[in-house]
């Protein structure tokens, strides 16, 4: 009976939120989030495939815990998922401008910061349905002139 109280316990708090989200100071949440958006949107540190939330608390001076709650703050998603997401963007760009057509998938996939085939593929599949080549050959056929 004990055993059963104890496993209750746990799963209870696993589904409850992570209560140091909320614990720390609102102030600091939007001075991350303003760094980190700086960082990702114009340094394109995305690109990076070793840019981790650690080397991210360690370039502003903050730690991981504070960066992981103002991501899921303000992005809802964690931090991998949100970095994965400008890459996916990065590389949809690259994967529709034709000058880019001789390019690799993996060439684009590392030139957008992507260290690995497959969470390349991955990232690239939760957000468009499409594998990158399915992507290219799509927007390809569908933007030849007739």
């Amino acid at each position: 009976m004990e055993n059963y109280e104890i496993q209750e316990t746990v799963e209870e708090q696993s589904q409850r939120p992570a209560n140091y989200r909320y614990a720390v100071n609102p102030e600091v949440i939007d001075t991350i989030y303003e760094q980190l958006l700086r960082k990702l949107i114009v340094e394109k540190k995305f690109r990076d495939p070793n840019y981790t939330a650690q080397a991210f608390a360690e370039e502003i001076g903050t730690n991981v815990r504070y960066v992981s709650a103002a991501v899921s703050l303000r992005f809802h998603q964690n931090y991998n998922s949100l970095v994965n997401s400008y890459r996916v963007r990065y590389a949809r760009m690259l994967l529709e401008d034709r000058r880019y057509n001789k390019w690799s998938v993996m060439r684009i996939a590392a030139e957008c910061g992507f260290a690995h085939r497959q969470t390349f593929y991955t990232a690239f599949a939760r957000e468009t349905n499409l594998s990158p080549l399915e992507y290219r050959e799509k927007f390809n056929h569908n933007n030849t002139p007739t």
